[in-house]
């Protein structure tokens, strides 16, 4: 057994996608139940993974599946019909700085094959988002482009009220002299505010090809 690495994860669920494509799965045919299927995908991986690997393994209490500190990664599972997830909300902060944590997405289309009664997967993007890609795609534009036009304070007060950023002036204020000693990195998702964060990973999806910060493994 060798112990798991951020590359050996990433080659991995590329091996496992095929892998799984060819897995008929009896008790998931017609299933309509999202959080059934991501929770098997998502089993069938970690099995996958501890024939070779020795890894951290996480709970729920941690938070994330892979919350050792070299690899620090979650993944998520979803389908290619509507790809989005569901993640706690901690602060405003996550949508401008990103979830803290690396996201490891797999967007699968499910079949069911009537003859055989059984389910089957097609992966149609696996995607490794760096933490630093993981913030809201449009609010950090908006803010570098705010601080590329020279923009204070008030400008990026004024654009956390206009996208209602989860907080109140204390939090605001804060959140502006952060960005301007700091400014955020490009994120990549779409993150709805709710009482947990909305992660819409469309834009992932429809990327042809990897850029810094995200790797397409498919």
């Amino acid at each position: 057994m060798i112990e798991l690495t951020l590359e050996a994860l990433k080659i991995e669920a590329k091996n496992f996608c095929k892998f799984q494509e060819n897995v008929k799965v009896p008790h998931l045919y017609g299933s309509t139940d999202g959080k059934a299927v991501g929770t098997y995908i998502e089993h069938e991986f970690k099995k996958y993974l501890s024939k070779r690997y020795t890894f951290q393994n996480g709970n729920s209490a941690k938070g994330i599946d892979f919350p050792d500190n070299k690899i620090l990664t979650d993944i998520k599972v979803t389908s290619a019909k509507q790809p989005q997830s569901s993640c706690p909300f901690k602060s405003a902060r996550e949508k401008i700085y990103g979830l803290g944590y690396n996201l490891l997405l797999f967007v699968y289309e499910k079949y069911d094959d009537h003859a055989t009664k059984t389910a089957s997967f097609k992966f149609v993007c696996c995607a490794f988002i760096d933490k630093d890609r993981t913030a809201d795609y449009q609010t950090t534009r908006q803010i570098n482009q705010i601080l590329k036009n020279d923009g204070n304070m008030d400008d990026l007060i004024a654009l956390f009220e206009d996208r209602n950023i989860p907080g109140d002036e204390i939090v605001y204020t804060q959140l502006a002299e952060e960005i301007l000693s700091n400014p955020p990195k490009q994120g990549y998702l779409t993150i709805s505010n709710a009482l947990q964060w909305r992660l819409q990973y469309g834009r992932i999806v429809g990327l042809e090809y990897s850029i810094e910060g995200i790797d397409k493994i498919i």
